[in-house]
């Protein structure tokens, strides 16, 4: 999505890493965990985080065209089970304080902790990404320490229930409105708005009718002023359109990153990175044509 005059795109600090809005960004999942729904558990060596091979993984992000690497050390799949402070510490920590000394490439943390936020901006995280819009107890206190910019994203329940019958009047009103909420708080917390970035939450408690009206929708998210990230690859709405198993998605998932960034996404994140840096490059050439 090209910047107008009436919209310019921010060029993000990121802990003293720009992060360049003018075009479509690559957003890379990097999972610390045993369980996430895709790749849980694919960095572990005998029960524990294996650092080099996870260092390994972050480095061919960056070569395949990740402009951001999203660390997440909690698991937020439907029906996941809480971890410890503790846990979550020793699974993203170390890894962020690595790749911030060896690649260059923002580094966002996916957490809702207060205590992983600050010790994970302060070895070089650039980006906190918070799945519960900074609800959580101390959770905006500790992310306007930082400094850093935030992305905000709209999730109905908790993971280990909300997938169970998640309920709307209208899913595009009440997401838009949930969002300019926790702006406003943002605001009056010390958050800027031009630390802002927005998140729907596809799969986040929504059925497949409200993932679909939500995409549908997107142009209505954008009118609240903020750059979007959006999430939905290898997600169970692909499973429940086509019948797909986690590793059959690609197909899908690049045709729903390619939608969300012509409805006004500014970040895809996704497992299948290298595909969908082409797919999006491919957007990226035809708005630099103009009308």
């Amino acid at each position: 999505m090209p910047a107008t005059a009436d919209f310019p795109l921010p060029v993000l600090n990121c802990a003293g890493r720009a992060l360049d809005l003018s075009r479509p960004q690559v957003m890379g999942v990097l999972n610390t965990t045993p369980d996430s729904f895709s790749d849980g558990g694919s960095l572990y060596k005998q029960n524990g985080l294996d650092l080099e091979q996870a260092m390994a993984r972050a480095r061919l992000m960056c070569e395949q065209g990740a402009s951001i690497i999203d660390i997440g050390g909690e698991s937020t799949r439907p029906g996941a089970a809480p971890v410890t402070i503790e846990q979550e510490l020793e699974r993203v920590v170390p890894l962020v304080e690595r790749i911030a000394a060896e690649l260059e490439v923002v580094i966002s943390v996916d957490t809702s902790s207060p205590q992983v936020m600050t010790e994970a901006a302060a070895v070089g995280a650039g980006l906190i990404n918070d799945v519960r819009a900074l609800q959580r107890e101390g959770a905006l206190a500790a992310a306007a320490a930082t400094g850093l910019p935030v992305c905000l994203m709209h999730m109905q329940g908790q993971p280990d229930t909300m997938q169970q019958n998640p309920q709307y009047r209208d899913v595009s009103a009440e997401v838009s409105d949930f969002l300019r909420q926790r702006m406003s708080v943002c605001d009056l917390a010390g958050i800027p708005r031009e630390r802002l970035l927005l998140d729907p939450g596809f799969g986040f408690g929504k059925s497949l009718q409200h993932n679909l009206q939500l995409l549908r929708d997107l142009p209505q998210l954008r009118d609240l002023g903020q750059p979007l990230l959006v999430g939905m690859s290898r997600k169970s709405m692909i499973a429940k359109l086509l019948d797909r198993a986690v590793d059959e998605r690609l197909a899908a998932g690049l045709a729903l990153a390619v939608l969300a960034v012509e409805r006004g996404a500014w970040i895809i994140r996704t497992h299948d990175i290298q595909e969908t840096a082409d797919a999006l490059a491919m957007c990226s050439a035809l708005a630099e044509i103009g009308e």
